[in-house]
């Protein structure tokens, strides 16, 4: 199925006609879960790529609307939600435009960037839980317990073979499955990377892309600590987000996890990545208390 502007375009002339006339396009970067493309100046449009990133759909629908005004940052509005048509099987978005730039580039400040990220998650963890979304499908199983990927994370182990410290992952991985969570559900967002992360004049300025989003253990949030961040950004944002020893080892966890299971797939299809993985893997190895 090709999911493009013409596509995009089809669906709103159909379900939508007062926004007919809005020029439709790609965003710079729009996503491998999701096709994003903006509409008008101010709208964009945001179709799922698989049935697993659509039930992702009515989550934000009902939830994004509750979340947005009690965060410390702008985070997607839903306008509308379109239905499956010509010939495209999911339900969809329409959502406000944010303005910025994904946080890929250099940040001059990235302390005070790494502190007003945890600030933000702070805020969304005080969100009343009610009723939340737990971990399932809908998102990959974020906030459930490591084990979920146990399996998945000792045969990337096993497959790498002498591409990584076998014997090191293993130590971490130990230590981040014997770390429980034993603390009360929470709001999570459940992929804070760099490119659901928007920045303006430097500073973050707005936080995207909640569709792994959900209520339970927040360690997902914290795998940013070494993706991005090192040395004192590291430090300010484990601070700021009051990070204890056992959430920042399953944060390590579900860090070396995906980074793992990525290399596993670059060595295959795309070895011009293989270095940032090879990095991330790395600095969780390092990190050690």
């Amino acid at each position: 199925m090709i999911i493009d502007e013409e596509l995009a375009r089809r669906l709103v002339a159909r379900q939508f006609p007062d926004w007919a006339d809005l020029p439709i396009t790609p965003v710079e970067r729009g996503g491998v879960d999701n096709r994003t493309f903006r509409l008008g100046r101010e709208l964009t449009v945001r179709l799922p790529a698989g049935d697993w990133y659509a039930l992702q759909v009515a989550k934000e629908q009902r939830w994004l609307p509750i979340l947005g005004p009690q965060l410390p940052l702008p985070i997607p509005t839903p306008i509308a939600q379109g239905e499956p048509g010509e010939g495209y099987p999911y339900a969809w978005s329409v959502y406000r435009w944010l303005a910025g730039q994904p946080a890929h580039g250099p940040i001059t400040d990235l302390d005070g960037f790494a502190t007003r990220l945890a600030v933000f998650l702070v805020a969304l963890q005080q969100v009343d839980p009610t009723d939340g979304p737990g971990p399932g499908r809908h998102n990959f199983f974020r906030g459930g317990p490591l084990s979920t990927y146990a399996e998945e994370t000792e045969a990337a182990i096993d497959d790498l073979g002498p591409e990584v410290d076998a014997d090191a992952c293993r130590r971490l991985w130990s230590d981040a499955m014997s770390a429980e969570w034993t603390g009360r559900p929470v709001w999570f967002h459940g992929d804070i990377a760099v490119g659901n992360l928007l920045t303006r004049d430097g500073r973050l300025a707005a936080v995207i892309d909640f569709g792994t989003s959900g209520v339970g253990d927040p360690a997902c949030d914290v795998v940013i600590a070494w993706t991005r961040f090192s040395g004192t950004s590291r430090t300010a944002f484990r601070r700021t987000l009051g990070v204890d020893q056992r959430t920042w080892s399953r944060g390590r966890g579900w860090a070396l996890w995906k980074a793992l299971i990525t290399l596993r797939g670059q060595l295959e299809k795309d070895r011009g990545a293989i270095p940032e993985s090879r990095r991330v893997i790395d600095a969780v190895l390092a990190d050690r208390d």
